[in-house]
């Protein structure tokens, strides 16, 4: 049991590390010797909990989803319209984009075109996503905060504007022009959920 612990401890580590190296130098660059020499360590204490660098890249992208999931943690719930309204401005704010560096992000998501196992966790990702997304918005109608005709596709329509928004404002560089895009996503969505001021 203790051995696991530690075997799961030290995954970890590495695994950060990699996602360090990689945010540095850029995944293609991420070597296992560049992370041992980050966690100055011998280069045969990662392929010993890692065999190979496809294996490493597979928790790496493990990692990013784990992180990902964070987006909806809300206390106690969506029970009133400042907090969908606070979800709303956090979907769209760059705040819960730096959970996770964006180059180290697309590198990763790149790999769904060559790597069926990354596709699929970056599906599941997805998937989880809007499915929390979709009960936050149930959680609101039932709570009689919103009205909304088709709860599934709006949901769904929503959830698509979150991506290419984050698609999107990453590409921006001017504060002042990111924000102004921002709340021109969050008024949209304050429209279709009958939200708007």
């Amino acid at each position: 049991m203790g051995r696991k612990s530690l075997k799961e401890t030290r995954q970890k580590e590495i695994v950060i590390a990699f996602y360090k190296v990689a945010k540095k130098e850029g995944l293609k660059n991420a070597s296992i010797a560049k992370v041992a020499e980050c966690l100055k360590v011998n280069p045969s204490l990662i392929i010993h909990y890692f065999k190979t660098r496809r294996e490493l890249i597979n928790s790496l992208v493990d990692f990013i989803l784990k992180r990902y999931l964070e987006i909806y943690k809300l206390d106690g719930g969506i029970d009133s319209k400042d907090k969908l309204l606070a979800l709303i401005d956090h979907l769209f704010s760059r705040s819960w984009h730096r959970l996770f560096d964006d180059g180290v992000f697309y590198s990763c998501y790149a790999m769904i075109y060559r790597n069926p196992p990354v596709k699929e966790k970056y599906k599941l990702l997805h998937d989880s996503l809007l499915v929390k997304f979709r009960q936050s918005l149930e959680e609101a109608q039932n709570k009689n905060i919103i009205e909304i005709d088709n709860l599934e596709e709006t949901a769904e329509v929503i959830f698509s504007m979150v991506d290419g928004a984050y698609f999107s404002l990453g590409m921006l560089s001017d504060q002042e022009e990111r924000d102004r895009k921002a709340a021109v996503y969050k008024q949209f969505v304050k429209r279709m959920l009958k939200l708007a001021d």
